[in-house]
């Protein structure tokens, strides 16, 4: 049975995608640009997949990483608006 990947290496991917930039999505999660490189390798270890292509201090999102991003913030918004406060 495959493990489930980490809800922290998830949220730090989604905005890593998002910005299309680790050091963006470092600033916004308040951690290195580091900890998002090191969480992004391990997703995609984990995946077994590449996420992103990198050109310098740019990342460029992989299909893959397209596809999963519409999934996890579908679910994201899903378990915003199903929280009772």
């Amino acid at each position: 049975m495959r493990r489930l990947p980490s809800l922290t290496a998830l949220r730090t991917f989604e905005c890593a995608a998002r910005h299309a930039h680790f050091g963006r999505a470092a600033a916004e999660l308040c951690v290195t640009d580091s900890a998002v490189s090191h969480q992004i390798r391990q997703l995609e270890e984990q995946l077994g997949t590449a996420l992103f292509t990198r050109e310098g201090r740019q990342v460029v999102p992989t299909s893959a990483a397209r596809r999963l991003l519409q999934r996890l913030q579908q679910a994201f918004e899903l378990s915003r608006s199903s929280d009772p406060r």
